[in-house]
């Protein structure tokens, strides 16, 4: 391959991490705006909740559905759309005069959401080959700490809580541009047969269907803390609103260390259910350290670190096996997408069960509820490796990719 070449594929995975990136800042600064949407508009905790939770409505219903439209239309059209979901979203919510209505535009924002994220992986799927796909994915698995971490940063530099939505809508558009000038279009979606078949054989395999399970499971824990860590950290260390911002946008940063060493040990043969099991058993430890308040402030924000950065291990396995469980690349989309069904739901029951049960019986209360799902995530784990290697001989017989557009690395 000639330097042009490498440069190109080396562009096509930052674009796509950005528009990655770019969508995660919308689902994490309603984390960050918490306080100044209770002073604006009397949102409590459980309100805050469902403004996180909403975000995955559509995603939950809609995931392995919006992964055969995205091999149906195109990986790249459907990235645009999503990113022009996204920002027409973000405008409708800064406008919104009422909670109500922010709610639907939250809504709207997970759709584009949904689209971004179902169409980022099925890109670099196409467009990436050998040692250079399991890079990419793995790189591509920070866009959700890189994101939130962005918003948590961003989030107090703004006055009102309108500003930064605006923000987010400039930076879609933005992406959308750099996904136009720099990413080709497929020549084909590769997808042969019905929609709904694909589907069927999707949600029958085992393997994607653990995936699923794993990603919701990790979902629940990761957001049960961070949809609220900003106003916990100001209540367990009575610290200011943009302390509390940068120390949570700190915590979610270090979940990339984990997303990387994911690909690095891989690489080197680890096994995916020893990294998911290790990982959703710290992740359970720490929760309930942060939750019960058993440790001085600082020691619980260490926890909190703790908490990221190991659990970022488990979402980078996960989606590196999505092309293992497919077994045919068309098919790759599809099981993308029911893995976002998956964190969808974890993103939707995490805050907002959190946010039940602390409203009703205090910070106590979350931790349990992140312990059980540890628990779930570690059964989840000692199950993935058989259902994968009953997976593996679909994918033997399954012809090497040579599409007009892959960068062969």
């Amino acid at each position: 391959m000639n330097v042009a070449r490498q440069l190109r594929a080396r562009l096509v995975v930052w674009v796509v991490l950005g528009c990655g990136v770019v969508a995660a800042l919308h689902l994490g600064k309603a984390a960050i705006a918490t306080p100044l949407l209770q002073a604006d508009l009397g949102v409590d905790l459980a309100g805050a909740g469902w403004l996180t939770g909403i975000f995955a409505v559509l995603g939950l219903l809609g995931g392995a559905a919006a992964g055969a439209v995205v091999a149906a239309v195109g990986d790249r059209r459907a990235l645009l759309l999503g990113l022009g979901v996204t920002a027409v979203a973000g405008v409708a919510g800064a406008a919104a005069p009422s909670f109500e209505l922010l709610l639907i535009s939250r809504l709207l924002e997970g759709l584009g959401f949904l689209l971004i994220i179902v169409a980022g992986p099925a890109i670099l799927e196409r467009l990436t080959t050998g040692a250079a796909r399991d890079s990419a994915f793995s790189l591509w698995s920070c866009f959700m700490p890189s994101g939130m971490a962005l918003a948590m940063v961003a989030g107090p530099l703004f006055q009102t809580w309108q500003g930064l939505w605006w923000t987010g809508s400039a930076l879609a558009v933005i992406a959308a541009v750099a996904v136009g000038c720099c990413i080709p279009a497929g020549v084909s979606s590769g997808m042969p047969g019905r929609l709904l078949g694909n589907i069927r054989r999707v949600l029958f395999s085992r393997a994607s269907v653990l995936l699923a399970v794993g990603f919701a499971l990790y979902s629940l824990m990761f957001f049960a803390l961070f949809s609220f860590l900003p106003v916990v950290l100001m209540e367990r260390m009575d610290i200011s609103y943009r302390s509390a911002g940068l120390l949570s946008a700190l915590a979610s940063v270090v979940n990339v260390s984990g997303n990387l060493a994911a690909g690095y040990l891989l690489k080197r043969g680890a096994g995916r259910g020893s990294l998911i099991l290790f990982a959703s058993g710290v992740m359970g430890a720490s929760g309930i350290g942060i939750f019960l308040g058993w440790f001085e402030p600082q020691a619980t924000f260490l926890l909190c670190l703790l908490f990221s950065a190991v659990g970022g291990l488990i979402p980078a396995t996960l989606l590196a096996s999505a092309p293992l469980a497919a077994g045919e690349t068309f098919l790759v989309p599809i099981a993308v997408g029911l893995m976002m069904q998956g964190s969808n739901l974890g993103q939707l029951l995490g805050p907002v069960v959190v946010g039940g049960v602390t409203a009703a019986f205090g910070w106590n209360a979350a931790g349990p509820v992140v312990l059980l799902a540890a628990l779930a995530a570690g059964v989840t784990a000692l199950l993935l490796p058989a259902a994968l290697q009953r997976s593996e001989p679909a994918k033997e017989g399954s012809p090497e990719r040579s599409r007009s557009g892959d960068v062969q690395c």
